[in-house]
């Protein structure tokens, strides 16, 4: 039953972050956090490599199709500075993990961070259309805003999510699913090099192997589902999603801070 659960969360999670953008990693990893099937390392492991599974076949079925919409001007170095923030988020992760040498706590940084984050980037969203946005061009400016985005994504095991969009809008001016495939491509970046940190580092937790054949399997599915979904959906209609899918995730990143803090005390 634990691992129908795992492969449920990672297709249904990776199907509607294909649809949106956001990597499906922003749902797999508070739905798994609330539902309690793993330790917190374990957790942003197996969302990590679920996250990376989605992207890559996504990415390279778009490519494949000729229907991708990734500005490589624009994408390759933002990518490439989520690499290097990615790297960077891992390590803070660990650090913070260490300094307080109790996963919990842990748990509670992440949860409160991501409530913080993505009550911004909804805000944002409902907001959009009054906001004047920009078109960056210099790829010095793309590196150090792809590093930041690396940084906050690493750290909170989410591989890019609604942040990704909201700077893709904001900074690049792109329209939903421009953005989408954008945010998608720079997620695959980051989410390697996560990986090969964590490989090199020997600081892979310890996991089922099930649970990760099992949520990289539906990661691969749903991904696939959610690019056949999102050609029949308008920009409206995934905006309407966005918006819905960012209130739920604040709500339960609030109540798994809760959550954590009181197994702490």
């Amino acid at each position: 039953m634990e691992y129908l659960l795992f492969l449920a969360i990672s297709f249904s999670a990776s199907a509607v972050g294909a649809v949106c953008g956001i990597g499906g990693g922003v749902i797999i990893k508070p739905v798994l956090d609330l539902c309690g099937l793993a330790g917190v390392s374990e957790i942003s492991f197996l969302s990590g490599c679920t996250v990376l599974a989605m992207s890559c076949c996504s990415v390279f079925k778009s490519l494949c199709s000729g229907e991708s919409r990734v500005s490589f001007q624009t994408a390759t170095p933002l990518a490439a500075g989520s690499a290097a923030g990615g790297v960077l988020g891992s390590q803070i992760f660990k650090l913070i993990r260490t300094m307080f040498g109790n996963q919990n706590a842990a748990g509670a940084v992440q949860a409160g961070c991501l409530a913080v984050i993505t009550a911004g980037t909804l805000v944002y969203a409902v907001y959009k259309q009054r906001i004047r946005t920009y078109k960056v061009k210099s790829k010095a400016a793309c590196l150090l805003i792809g590093a930041v985005l690396g940084l906050m994504s690493s750290f909170l095991g989410i591989g890019g999510g609604p942040i990704n969009l909201v700077v893709l809008f904001f900074f690049f001016s792109m329209d939903t699913k421009a953005a989408a495939q954008n945010s998608l491509y720079i997620i695959l970046f980051s989410q390697l090099a996560n990986l090969l940190t964590t490989l090199v580092t020997r600081s892979v937790p310890q996991f089922g192997m099930g649970a990760l054949v099992l949520m990289t399997a539906g990661g691969i599915g749903g991904g696939a589902a959610g690019r056949r979904i999102n050609r029949k959906m308008d920009n409206k209609a995934v905006d309407r999603l966005l918006l819905c899918l960012t209130a739920v995730i604040i709500c339960i990143s609030i109540y798994n801070t809760w959550k954590y803090a009181r197994l702490i005390f």
